[in-house]
C-alpha cells in the first residue's frame, strides 16, 4: 500500500479513487465509496430508493400482490441487501457475484415486469445515492466516482437483460425525474408496501424514539412522494431539523479518519434473519413455491 494511503486522513478513500480508472475499475471505486467512504449514507439512500419505486402503482402493487413485504418484510430487507451485495463485494464475474444477480433475476421472471419498470428501479439507485450525498454527505462525489457508480449499475443493469439503460448520470436523472412525474399515484397496495417497509425501519430503533423516526422519515421525502402515499406533510420544523441533524453529522465525519475496515450488510445489526455464515446466496429470496401465485402485471400506463 502507498505510503500516502498509512496515513489516518479523511481523504484516504478519495485519493485511492483518482488513482483508478472508472471506466475500467468502477466496481472497485464503487465498493470504496460504499464499504468505506459513506457505508451510511448509501445504506440509508439506497433504501429510500427503493422506497421510491412503491410509489410508481405497477411496482407497489406488484410486490403488494405478492404479500412479500407485508409478510416477511425483514426477511425480503435481509435478502435483498444481501444479494445485490454479492456482485458488489465479489465482482460480476465471481461465483458470488453471477450467483446474486441469478437469483435476483429468476425472482423477477416469476412475474411479468415491463422494460421501463425495470430501467426506472435502476435509474433510483444512481440519482438518489448522488443527491443524498450532495445534500447529506461529509463530501461530494468526484467526478470520477460519479462515473463509476453509472458504470456499475449499467452493467448490473445488462447482467439483468435491461434494455435502453441511459449512458450518463444525466440520462438517468432525467429518466427517474420524468418517469416519477408520469407515473407517481397513489395505490393502496403500494400504501401498504410503504407502510411494512417504514414500520420495519422504525423497528430498527427503541421504542422511544419510533414516534420521532416517523417524522423524521417523512420529512426526508419530497412533497411528490408525499401525495403518492397520502402521508401527512411534517411541516416545515420538522424538515429543517432534520436536514441540521444530517449536516451536522457530515460536519463531525470531515474530522474523523478514513475507514480502514470494511461495512458488510452481513454485519449490521439489521439483518436479523442469518448470522454470518449462516446462509447460501442460492438459496436467498423467494421461489415459485412461496410466491404465492404470480400477480398479473399492469403496465404504468393502465396504472
Amino acid at each position: 500500500m502507498p505510503p500516502r494511503l498509512a496515513l489516518p486522513m479523511r481523504s484516504l478513500w478519495r485519493r485511492r479513487n483518482e488513482e483508478l480508472d472508472p471506466e475500467v475499475d468502477f466496481v472497485e471505486i464503487y465498493r470504496n465509496l460504499t464499504l468505506y467512504e459513506f457505508p451510511w449514507d448509501f445504506n440509508q439512500s439506497l433504501s429510500l430508493a427503493l422506497f421510491r419505486t412503491y410509489a410508481v402503482p405497477s411496482i407497489g402493487r406488484l410486490l403488494h400482490e405478492t404479500r412479500q413485504f407485508e409478510e416477511r418484510c425483514q426477511q425480503r430487507y435481509d435478502d435483498t441487501a444481501l444479494l445485490l451485495e454479492a456482485p458488489l463485494v465479489h465482482g460480476f464475474d465471481s461465483e458470488a457475484g453471477r450467483t446474486g444477480v441469478r437469483r435476483v433475476n429468476q425472482m423477477h421472471k416469476m412475474y411479468d415486469i415491463s422494460n421501463d419498470d425495470m430501467r426506472y428501479v435502476l435509474s433510483t439507485f444512481v440519482v438518489v445515492p448522488q443527491r443524498w450525498i450532495n445534500d447529506f454527505g461529509w463530501r461530494r462525489l468526484t467526478e470520477g466516482e460519479l462515473r463509476a457508480m453509472v458504470n456499475y449499475f449499467r452493467t448490473l443493469g445488462q447482467h439483468m437483460a435491461i434494455r435502453d439503460i441511459p449512458e450518463t448520470y444525466d440520462e438517468f436523472m432525467h429518466l427517474m425525474d420524468d418517469y416519477e412525474r408520469e407515473y407517481f399515484a397513489y395505490d393502496e397496495g403500494g400504501r401498504k408496501v410503504a407502510d411494512a417497509t417504514l414500520d420495519l425501519l422504525k423497528d430498527f430503533y427503541p421504542r422511544p424514539a419510533r414516534g420521532v423516526l416517523d417524522v423524521f422519515s417523512r420529512a426526508l421525502m419530497d412533497e411528490p412522494l408525499l401525495t403518492a402515499f397520502r402521508y401527512d406533510e411534517p411541516g416545515r420544523p420538522a424538515r429543517r431539523a432534520s436536514a441540521a441533524a444530517l449536516r451536522a453529522r457530515a460536519r463531525v465525519l470531515r474530522h474523523t479518519p478514513s475507514r480502514r475496515k470494511p461495512t458488510y450488510v452481513i454485519d449490521s445489526p439489521r439483518i436479523r434473519s442469518y448470522a454470518p455464515g449462516s446462509f447460501r446466496l442460492a438459496d436467498l429470496g423467494t421461489f415459485p413455491a412461496t410466491a404465492q401465485g404470480c400477480p398479473v402485471h399492469r403496465d404504468p400506463v393502465d396504472a
